[in-house]
Formats: structure tokens, C-alpha cells, sequence
């Protein structure tokens, strides 16, 4: 393996581009291969086949895609639309586009050509690229400060569930960036890596990453998580989030709401880190977030990486039928500590939420009463 990173999305400048390259998360961890997407009917079809995931990175990938539009002479609104429907449950999503859409309607309001406008949408998303990198180096170490404080002796051993590292973000990642930077403080004694059924997200994406950066890890059945919790090897869960409601619910990849009944149940911090953008005021509560779901091919067919993440062989009979949301959404309940760029939300409350998207960067504290056990 390369000790060279292959970017996760980098703009393609002309006699290439215009157009957006992506590290094809599809493929890994076998081959590290490049996606070219010079339109956004490609974009949105990386997007939907999880090519390109999680929730900072698909912000960012949204903008290019609303900047490779515009310099291609298509229709930006269109192009806009069709990326922000993309996959319904990340907020980022539609957040990335709006912000590189804002900057091209603008441009064109005050008299900008065609080139200028498409430069200006351009410069949005990689100032959004760059602003995602700077928030996750805060996120890792608000959240390093926090697990020093709830646990401030011994060695580490984390849970995690899904992906949250390097391939969802523009820097080191969310959840992922507190347990390496746990790592690299030689506070790290284990990394529990949840495969993450049915797309094996953890066993193949963050297994891959911790395998990088050299961690000690294993990866478990999903199922086995509860067994880990009854033997006390677990100190601290740590997940990321596709949507925080108002409330404080959150929605992350399916396979976290069990977690956090287990470290409840168990005593344990469950944690959910996840930049500010992730925030939806819009959603009220976890009623309201809608869970995309998605086919029953993933969950009665093996994932492969060389096919895509569906292969060819059956763990099902033909025609079964499957339930397959991409999501679950925990109450705020149960979440110990919401850690963000601006800082800790705990206790997880509506109020905490508000203030949090009230503060500026220069603002950044601790909210609520301070972090206690679950």
C-alpha cells in the first residue's frame, strides 16, 4: 500500500477538467482508483452509488458539482437540484449546494460572464473544501480534550461504527479525527471497528484508515458489539451524524441507535462528532428526518469491491425482500456529547443546539453543565 494519500476529491483544471475526481470508496480497500466526473449526471450517480460518502465530504463534492456545471455551460439551477435530491438524509448535501449556488446567482447579479460566475461558484466550494479540513483539526481536538476529561487515566479502547475518518471530509474526518488524534497522543489502546452490514463501511473503509495510521484495531460482527459492552472493554463510543435535528436527534448510519442503547445501558459516553453544518435547524425532532432507503440488493447480495458494492452472490433467496435504511436516529437521550468545530453540547438539549448555531468560531465553548456520565 501507498504511503502517499490518493485525494479524496480534487478539481480537475482544463487540458483534464473541468471536472471533479474522486477516490472510488466503492473500490476500496482492494484499489485506490480515481472517478472522473466531468458532468453532474456522473457526480450524482457517484453520489448514489456511495462512490463519494459521508456527510462533510458530500458538502463539499455538492459545490464542485454546482461549479463543473457552471463551467460547462449547463443549466446551474437544474444541476443544483438534481445533486441537493441526491440522497435525501445528509444535510450537507444540500448545504454545499446552496452555498456554491448562492456564489454563482450572485456573480450573475452583479453582471458577471458566464467564466466569472463559474469562478465564483468555483472559489466557494474550495473555500468550503478548505473551511471542512479546518473544522475537522477542531473537532479532533475538542474531542480529544473531552475523552481526557471523562477519561483521564489509562489507555483508550474506542468504539466506532461506520466511516468517519480521511474519506468523508475534507481533512482527517470527524469521529475518526478524535481516535487518531487520541492515537498520536498514546492515549489509543484499541480501536473496535464495527464492520457496518450491510455495505461493510467500517470493515472496509475504516479498517483501511486505521490500518494507515497504524492503530492498533479489530473489526467485529456488528452483533458482537453488545458482547463487547457486558465484558467492559469499551471506554467510549464514538460515531459521526448525517443530520442533527433541532432537538439534538441525530441520524447516522443504520446500526448506531443499537449502540447507543448499549452504552447507555452500560454506562459508557457515546459520543457524536460532526461539524456545525450537519446541524439542520429546519428538522424539529427525529420524526421529521426523512431515512432514505435504499435496495434490497445490498442486504441479500454480497458487496464486492471489484463490482461495486453490490456483487453477484446470493446470502438470500432470489426475490426476498429486504428492509434497508441507510439511517437510524438516537434521541438526544442518548447522546452523552454532541463535539463540533465551536465545541461540546452537553447535555445534548434543544437550547444547546440553538446556542451552538448562534456562536462564531471566536465564541467556541463548552455548553449545558458539562459532560456526565450516560
Amino acid at each position: 500500500m501507498s504511503d502517499q494519500h490518493v485525494p479524496v476529491a480534487r478539481w480537475a483544471r482544463p487540458p483534464e477538467g473541468p471536472a471533479l475526481v474522486l477516490l472510488d470508496q466503492t473500490r476500496l480497500p482492494a484499489e485506490e482508483a480515481e472517478l472522473v466526473c466531468a458532468d453532474v449526471p456522473a457526480l450524482v450517480a457517484a453520489i448514489r452509488s456511495l462512490a463519494v460518502r459521508g456527510a462533510p465530504l458530500l458538502g463539499i463534492a455538492g459545490a464542485y458539482g454546482v461549479a463543473l456545471a457552471a463551467a460547462r455551460g449547463d443549466t446551474v439551477a437544474e444541476a443544483a437540484r438534481l445533486l441537493a435530491e441526491a440522497r435525501p438524509t445528509a444535510v450537507n448535501l444540500a448545504y454545499g449546494v446552496r452555498r456554491a449556488e448562492r456564489a454563482y446567482d450572485g456573480a450573475v447579479a452583479r453582471g458577471a460572464d458566464p467564466a466569472e460566475a463559474a469562478a465564483a461558484a468555483l472559489a466557494e466550494a474550495e473555500d468550503l473544501h478548505r473551511e471542512d479540513a479546518e473544522a475537522s483539526d477542531r473537532m479532533a481536538g475538542h474531542g480529544l480534550a473531552l475523552l481526557e476529561e471523562l477519561l483521564p487515566t489509562g489507555d483508550l479502547r474506542l468504539l466506532t461504527h461506520c466511516n468517519t475518518g480521511r474519506l468523508v471530509s475534507g481533512g482527517h474526518g470527524t469521529a475518526f479525527a478524535v481516535v487518531r488524534a487520541a492515537h498520536r497522543a498514546g492515549r489509543l489502546r484499541q480501536l473496535w471497528v464495527d464492520e457496518t452490514r450491510p455495505l461493510l463501511q467500517g470493515a472496509r473503509l475504516t479498517a483501511y484508515e486505521a490500518a494507515r495510521e497504524a492503530m492498533p484495531y479489530s473489526v467485529l460482527v456488528d452483533n458482537a458489539a453488545g458482547s463487547l459492552f457486558a465484558a467492559g472493554q469499551v471506554d467510549a463510543v464514538l460515531i459521526g451524524a448525517d443530520r442533527i435535528a433541532a432537538d439534538g436527534s441525530v441520524a447516522n448510519k443504520v446500526g448506531s441507535y443499537p449502540l447507543a442503547v448499549l452504552a447507555r445501558h452500560h454506562r459508557v459516553p457515546f459520543l457524536v462528532v460532526a461539524p456545525v453544518t450537519t446541524v439542520d435547524p429546519e428538522t424539529p425532532d427525529g420524526a421529521a428526518i426523512v431515512v432514505e432507503q435504499r435496495d434490497a440488493r445490498e442486504v441479500t447480495e454480497l458487496p464486492s469491491p471489484a463490482a461495486g458494492t453490490t456483487g453477484g452472490v446470493p446470502v438470500a433467496p432470489s426475490g426476498s425482500a429486504a428492509y434497508n435504511p441507510a439511517f437510524d436516529v438516537t434521541p438526544p437521550g442518548l447522546v452523552s456529547a454532541l463535539v463540533t468545530e465551536r465545541g461540546v453540547v452537553s447535555p445534548v438539549t434543544e437550547n444547546g443546539i440553538q446556542e451552538l448555531c448562534s456562536m462564531s468560531l471566536s465564541g467556541e465553548s463548552r455548553s449545558g453543565n458539562g459532560m456526565m456520565n450516560s
